[in-house]
């Protein structure tokens, strides 16, 4: 039994948050799965950015979409939408298994269409149907313009990982959203037990950018809580889930896990297993770069559930923080502000490399 094994019995599921060509050809991604007991796969734009700027694993169908005289969007769109098509091939035996709870792949839509409701729910639509397979997840951004969105792709029976969530305030009305959604679903005759969703919190990046702002107040107290306000914060948001996250959901709907991004520590002061070890209970999942999951499996450190009963205190970390002088509804603007653009500056440049390839 692996440290990933024991962190399953603890109720969190471990993704691997990578995927490239390069991964599904070798067989590596298989081999992972065997060896590193992953149980799914999420991707974004920056993990496709750098997949297909390395290597020479797309050269042959950027040839033939070349050939096909294919638009630069339509190439970067055919080949994403086929690795995420024969990884969730590879995690169809675990999908079954699970009853559809785990052997998830997901894919994002553009990032540059976060803030258009009509263009971000027509390409969820469009890419749930490309795929065309049972275990994939489309990606939305849980951005206030991007929320109705969530809600009407879960409406027509769409799986959905609500991803870049900062705040508990927003995890709040993604929560409603998903409620709302397979209700809707339900009504609309659609097998609510058939759609899955998860809440993506992002946890590292939160502690960078707090990070830096108690070092600029430099004070005593506000050192001491360096290190300390993403573990703080997905524990907030997990009490809300365990609050709210099972109500009014349709007979035979299944409750959205909360699932734990931006796990590999930025700093490297940090335990590299601290956003695993912290997170770790019932009803998660934890979506890992794979030098976390290795450093989970080399060093484990897992000392039960960290989640359950830490409300009390991770509340009295956010107290402390007003109190030094940390403007928290900045911190989270400012990181959902970025999280959106980093991946449109990753969608861009890999848009640029590709419109170069097939020139």
């Amino acid at each position: 039994m692996t440290h990933i094994d024991e962190l399953a019995s603890l109720g969190t599921s471990t993704w691997l948050d990578d995927l490239s060509r390069e991964r599904l050809t070798s067989g590596n991604l298989q081999e992972v799965i065997d060896n590193k007991s992953i149980v799914g796969v999420t991707t974004n734009p920056s993990i496709f950015a750098a997949a297909m700027s390395a290597g020479d694993a797309y050269d042959e169908q950027i040839a033939a979409l070349r050939e096909a005289g294919a638009a630069v969007d339509e190439a970067v769109y055919a080949m994403t939408v086929d690795d995420v098509r024969d990884a969730c091939d590879i995690f169809l035996p675990i999908y079954e298994a699970t009853d559809g709870r785990d052997g998830r792949v997901s894919i994002e839509v553009d990032p540059r269409i976060s803030a258009d409701h009509d263009a971000t729910i027509a390409q969820a639509r469009q890419l749930w149907k490309r795929v065309d397979r049972p275990n994939v997840m489309i990606k939305i951004p849980a951005t206030s313009e991007s929320i109705p969105a969530i809600t009407d792709a879960l409406a027509e029976g769409i799986s959905v990982n609500v991803t870049l969530i900062f705040s508990v305030a927003r995890y709040r009305e993604v929560i409603a959203a998903y409620r709302t959604g397979v209700q809707r679903a339900a009504a609309a005759g659609h097998d609510v037990s058939q759609i899955r969703s998860v809440a993506s919190f992002f946890v590292s990046r939160l502690d960078v950018e707090i990070d830096r702002r108690l070092e600029e107040i430099g004070s005593e107290e506000a050192l001491a809580l360096r290190g300390k306000v993403g573990i703080a914060n997905a524990r907030r948001a997990y009490a809300v889930f365990q609050e709210i996250g099972e109500k009014d959901l349709p007979e035979g709907a299944h409750v959205q896990r909360p699932l734990w991004a931006s796990t590999g520590v930025k700093n490297p002061d940090y335990p590299a297993t601290l956003y695993v070890t912290e997170l770790a209970g019932p009803e998660t999942v934890n979506t890992m770069p794979e030098p976390t999951i290795d450093a989970v499996l080399e060093q484990g450190g897992l000392h039960g559930d960290t989640l359950s009963g830490t409300a009390e205190e991770a509340q009295a970390v956010f107290e402390q923080l007003v109190a030094v002088g940390i403007d928290l509804d900045d911190v989270f603007e400012v990181l959902e502000r970025e999280g959106v653009e980093k991946f449109v500056a990753s969608w861009s440049e890999l848009l640029d490399s590709m419109a170069t390839q097939l020139q």
